[in-house]
């Protein structure tokens, strides 16, 4: 859209000069350094918009529209999870594996299926925040606009000491059962390794 109107913008000029070439009359200094104006204002926008990627979608973004709201409850993930080898089960992103915990709280399904370098960001428990955090993911339709927060609990006493709420982390480890009392989270990953990591290059699961 910015290209289009920079397009438009020196078209415009370009225009109004050859019709008042035509005319055999000078266009007006100051139509003319408006059309100029609006151009250059458009291409620096351009410009911005290239050179300048948008700001990924934060924490506070995530907290404010609830993370796991939109968590799918397709039971075609769950019978994907419950047959997957272990190869396929350390391919699970956060999508995979919020859809599974919406379904099941059995903890024996979970067995034999840790997590394996899970890819997100973190955003605190609203209910056990110095306890546990989310490794979230935006999960994107359209655009950002309508990009939904999905997470997985992971239960790291003192987490705040390492890291900062919005870093980016892999994590790994088994599930097991809640030890908090403040959250009513029935399963959450209980770490072997928590590792920060950059944020990757497509931040979004699409």
């Amino acid at each position: 859209m910015s290209i289009i109107a920079v397009v438009l913008s020196v078209l415009a000029v370009t225009t109004r000069r050859d019709h008042d070439d035509d005319r055999e009359a000078p266009p007006p200094r100051r139509e003319r350094m408006l059309g100029l104006t609006a151009a250059a204002i458009a291409g620096v926008f351009t410009l911005g918009m290239v050179v300048i990627p948008p700001a990924t979608l934060s924490t506070a973004t995530a907290e404010q529209r609830e993370v796991n709201a939109t968590a799918s409850t397709n039971t075609a993930d769950l019978e994907q999870a419950s047959t997957a080898d272990a190869e396929a089960i350390a391919r699970f992103t956060v999508r995979e594996w919020s859809s599974v915990l919406r379904q099941t709280s059995d903890l024996s399904f979970f067995d034999d299926k840790p997590v394996t370098a899970l890819l997100g960001f973190i955003t605190p428990d609203g209910e056990d925040p110095d306890n546990l955090f989310y490794v979230s993911r935006f999960v994107v339709t359209c655009c950002a606009v309508d990009a939904q927060p999905l997470g997985v609990p992971v239960y790291l006493p003192g987490w705040q000491s390492t890291f900062d709420e919005g870093a980016w982390v892999e994590v790994s480890g088994p599930f097991v059962s809640n030890p908090s009392r403040s959250s009513t989270q029935a399963i959450v990953i209980e770490p072997d390794a928590v590792e920060a990591v950059e944020q990757p290059r497509e931040p979004y699961l699409f």
